[in-house]
């Protein structure tokens, strides 16, 4: 992996570890963010110098909000706990810790699925409970948390200062309760127990948390007298004793013993009032843990096992098809429990819809109507279909025209998509226009995805031609206030005029046909007088173009004689676009066969700009360095493209030696 990879790696998990921890709204399965974590460590043991402070293997996920009380600095770090995904895993970390100390013993526990809180006592009063947040800084959440009949407002015991932590959590009961009652009052339902836990913990009211049920359970003491610091099985079973509810645990001295328990965790999960993500196995000897550190995330003396993803068997009900902002069709599953006629219940979530791909895994997995299926979730989030339990009478087959616009949909060869290519398509509508007003197409200023969405719902803009007829509706959109003020809608209005001048190729590749970059475009429009030439040859033709293969070439063709582009394309050509290419836009093809790689920050051009001016005397442009590279065009912080280039013993060039190359 280059560092840049793994730079943009360690972005999109902290990306996912917001969506998670912070806005209890994740976006990804618990298995997906598990691959992502696996691959960054991966990296990380090879490159140990990659590592910084910020690394997503060296911080806790969450960071401490303020709505439902003032930050809190933890007397007692609370960390997370390192997974593992195999018994044979958790047999190599028993052995290990036992090699160090043969007589420890272990703790193993139900991994409750709801967020962590720590409770502080002062001469048995609850004096302070707190969220986790980033681990070393929560939020007080006292006045909630006393709302939690679980949580005790008073512990009978002899000394002045006690730390305790547990998780909160929502029972299966509560939660269906709760979405029975959103859906009454026409509200959008939660999507699973822990992430209603999360959000109920820290309302600013806290007769709401009351009223929503929460529950809790202590699985650690932090912080004590000796007597408490010793076993920890020993500490929950003394808690217990004293009233406190105490999360499930069993106290082993051999690995046999302890995946014993996990197993035993596992066989009883589907029946439990609430949601595990796994079995937390805890060295028992408190004294023993700083022996077997996991880094500055990661508790001392834990694991925790994470089991295989759930199964429930679904009968397939209707198969609906929709459209995509690329035009993909997609097709939903809706489904039933094969046993209850309800949602299936998988790892805390309600399930009714399913995502079956494209049609080579409807067929494949032999969908349709009435077919009986196994359903897996690894985690919470994504559900599928893992295997067919009683086939259907019919296999389902997609329609053969859009759902939306009923235009023909085209498979294209060698893939299992099947798409729209109606430009117009209103499913697909808003994206193309952006696309079509983007920098590296017709380049309007200001006429973004957002105001695009507004233009196309308040039904200015019905296809590309539409964006050259809103000088006519001029008035009307001041009236309105769609683009702003008249300065706004005067700006917007000259950026769409100074556009018609753009050179063909911009046109090109706004108009969205499958496989035609910027790049594509170009290379098309040096060997294509205008737009009006292009559209007149065939597929065969057009693979005689350098890089133009058989599957872009039947893309390109079947744009033009679709008979709705054409329209398009003439209205444009009557509003004033330019479709011809300009004398003074053609240039000698010095670059021609070359590949060259831009790194860097250049002095004087962007890197689309030197793309450009290198792609406009014939040659191309590679995001990587590789032996087929020919040159490398470095600027100020090239990274490690230079470093490679250097391996390899490539030219590298400045820019000003790159622009000396074309005389």
């Amino acid at each position: 992996m280059e560092r840049q990879e793994y730079d943009a790696l360690k972005a999109k998990i902290a990306y996912h570890m917001d969506r998670y921890y912070n806005q209890d709204a994740p976006e990804i399965s618990d298995e997906a963010y598990d691959d992502l974590m696996r691959t960054l460590k991966a990296a990380e043991k090879e490159h140990p110098e990659w590592i910084t402070p910020d690394s997503p293997s060296q911080v806790i996920g969450g960071t401490a909000k303020r709505e439902a009380g003032v930050k809190v600095r933890h007397r007692v770090p609370m960390l997370s706990i390192e997974d593992v995904f195999t018994t044979a895993d958790v047999t190599a970390w028993v052995e290990k810790v036992q090699s160090v100390h043969p007589d420890a013993a272990f703790s193993v526990e139900q991994k409750i699925d709801g967020l962590s809180m720590t409770l502080r006592y002062r001469n048995g009063e609850l004096e302070l409970a707190e969220t986790r947040g980033d681990g070393r800084t929560g939020e007080d959440v006292t006045v909630n948390a006393k709302t939690i009949p679980d949580v005790p407002g008073h512990l009978d015991i002899p000394f002045e200062y006690l730390e305790v932590r547990g998780e909160v959590y929502m029972a299966h009961a509560d939660f269906e309760r709760f979405n029975e009652e959103q859906e009454r009052a026409g509200k959008r339902p939660a999507a699973n127990p822990r992430n209603l836990a999360a959000g109920t913990l820290r309302q600013l009211d806290a007769e709401v948390t009351r009223q929503r049920g929460l529950r809790f359970f202590l699985f650690n003491i932090q912080d004590g007298p000796q007597e408490c610091m010793q076993s920890h099985t020993r500490g929950l079973d003394w808690l217990s004793q004293k009233g406190a509810p105490t999360v499930w645990h069993r106290r082993c001295k051999t690995a046999a013993q302890v995946l014993d328990a996990i197993e035993e965790i596992g066989a009883a999960r589907a029946g439990l009032p609430y949601d595990i993500d796994g079995a937390v196995v805890k060295i028992d000897q408190i004294a023993y843990r700083d022996d077997f550190p996991a880094g500055s995330k990661y508790a001392s003396g834990h694991i925790a096992y994470k089991y295989p993803p759930e199964e429930r068997p679904v009968v397939l009900e209707a198969v609906e098809e929709t459209v995509g902002r690329t035009g993909r069709i997609g097709f939903i599953g809706h489904v039933h429990d094969a046993e209850t006629g309800k949602p299936a219940r998988l790892a805390g979530t309600n399930v009714s819809r399913v995502t079956l791909h494209n049609q080579d895994y409807i067929r494949e997995m032999k969908i349709g109507i009435g077919g009986v299926y196994a359903l897996k979730k690894a985690g919470d989030i994504i559900p599928r279909i893992s295997a067919c339990l009683k086939e259907p009478e019919r296999i389902y087959e997609a329609s053969a025209v859009c759902p939306v616009c009923a235009q023909p949909l085209v498979r294209e060869e060698d893939t299992a998509d099947i798409r729209c290519v109606n430009a117009a398509c209103p499913a697909q509508l808003t994206r193309t226009i952006a696309w079509f007003t983007s920098i590296g197409c017709m380049n309007i200023m200001g006429l973004g995805e957002t105001l695009a969405d507004t233009l196309v719902s308040q039904g200015f803009i019905r296809n590309f031609a539409d964006i050259y007829r809103l000088r006519e509706k001029r008035e009307e959109l001041i009236a309105r206030g769609t683009v702003g003020k008249e300065k706004n809608t005067d700006k917007l209005l000259a950026a769409i005029e100074n556009s018609k001048s753009n050179p063909p190729d911009r046109l090109l590749a706004g108009l969205g046909i499958r496989n035609v970059s910027g790049a594509t475009a170009r290379t098309l429009m040096r060997h294509y007088k205008s737009i009006r030439d292009l559209e007149k040859a065939d597929a065969e033709e057009l693979q005689n173009v350098p890089d133009i293969g058989a599957t872009t070439a039947e893309c390109i063709s079947a744009f033009f004689r679709n008979p709705e582009n054409a329209q398009i394309l003439s209205e444009l050509e009557a509003a004033g676009v330019n479709l011809t290419v300009r004398e003074t836009e053609t240039a000698d093809q010095v670059f021609a066969g070359l590949t060259f790689v831009i790194t860097g920050t250049l002095p004087t051009m962007g890197r689309r700009e030197a793309q450009e001016l290198i792609e406009k005397h014939g040659g191309k442009c590679a995001g990587s360095v590789s032996k087929k590279t020919n040159y490398v065009v470095a600027g100020e912080a090239a990274g490690s493209k230079l470093e490679k280039a250097k391996e390899l013993g490539i030219p590298v060039l400045t820019e000003e030696e790159l622009k000396s190359m074309l005389g």
